[in-house]
């Protein structure tokens, strides 16, 4: 958040994260959500394992595991944000990526630790907010810069700080994998202008193909479709209210 506060009376905006800071205040305390002092509401979000959100089961997404047998990526550095539990950090680590997985909750932390020692899968857990996390504390450049459920729940105004952290974490050449609500499916289908106008987020932002293409138009898309709907004794997460999208990075110019 805004450092200058009380430091330069009401003049408070120097950066562009100045002005990004002072959106966030609008959504002030849903801003918790996505900002480093979002801990405390997301631990009480995972405090009983045993509530039936769907994605706290131990599955990967089916998505991810088709990309996977597809070839369309390939073993490599991967950065998992909004890891959760880490279902998806483990499936890749048992499938040889190097593997980052950040999220703000030190429950959802620890519950990942948890269960990466008793899967035996090495990735390094990082307890914080993906935006502020240093070069140091990371081992990118990524191949791969997985989020399942991030993106949906930032207000517009991030996905500047989104595409900023793209660009400086994914390698030239490198892919975005990408989950979110799906308008129609799930998710406040409200133009963005209006959600500051409310001051709250309505549960989640809903995207459109046509969104989700411009958003990101400087990557190459690689496959946008409807995540399939897994049956509970499947092996995989899957709920037909996502969008699964794989984008790649340009490769970088000679």
């Amino acid at each position: 958040m805004n450092q200058n506060v009380g430091l330069n009376g009401d003049r408070t905006i120097r950066t562009v994260e100045d002005v990004l800071s002072l959106l966030d205040g609008l959504f002030a305390p849903e801003a918790d959500r996505w900002t480093s002092g979002g801990a405390s509401w997301w631990d009480g979000f995972y405090a009983d394992r045993s509530k039936p959100v769907p994605f706290f089961v131990a599955k990967p997404d089916e998505s991810l595991v088709s990309y996977l047998d597809r070839g369309l990526i390939s073993p490599g550095r991967a950065l998992d944000i909004g890891c959760g539990p880490g279902r998806n950090a483990l499936r890749l680590a048992s499938l040889g990526f190097e593997v980052d997985a950040v999220d703000l909750s030190p429950a959802a932390i620890t519950w990942a630790e948890e269960r990466a020692r008793e899967a035996g899968a090495d990735v390094r857990f990082h307890c914080g907010d993906a935006f502020a996390l240093t070069t140091a504390e990371l081992s990118g450049p990524y191949d791969l810069v997985y989020d399942s459920g991030c993106f949906h729940h930032l207000p517009p105004h991030r996905r500047v700080s989104y595409l900023a952290l793209l660009d400086r974490v994914l390698a030239p050449g490198g892919h975005l994998a990408l989950t979110c609500f799906a308008a129609g499916g799930m998710g406040s289908e409200l133009p963005d202008a209006d959600f500051y106008r409310a001051s709250g987020l309505q549960g989640g932002l809903a995207y459109t193909p046509e969104s989700l293409r411009w958003i990101f138009s400087d990557f190459a898309e690689v496959e946008l479709r409807r995540m399939r709907d897994e049956p509970a004794e499947s092996a995989l997460f899957g709920e037909d209210f996502l969008w699964t999208a794989l984008f790649r990075r340009p490769a970088a110019r000679r």
